[in-house]
């Protein structure tokens, strides 16, 4: 499984999970970004988003209909 730590998640997380590939948003270039940009972005190169961000249930996946 292909999985997108968000900038908030401390990247140790991501060791702990193991059989799986990490990515940091940091690491893709695309801090700052955004949450329903991000989303978008996440939404086409990867299987799960973590993040620590209350407020990204709020936020759409832009051009995706769900």
């Amino acid at each position: 499984m292909k999985i997108l730590l968000d900038e908030c998640v401390l990247l140790p997380l991501g060791d702990g999970l193991v059989g799986h590939e990490c990515t940091a948003v940091t690491g893709r270039g695309w801090r700052g970004t955004r949450n329903g940009a991000l989303l978008t972005l996440a939404a086409a190169e990867f299987d799960a988003f973590i993040t620590t961000g209350r407020n990204i249930s709020f936020q759409r996946v832009y051009g995706r209909d769900r």
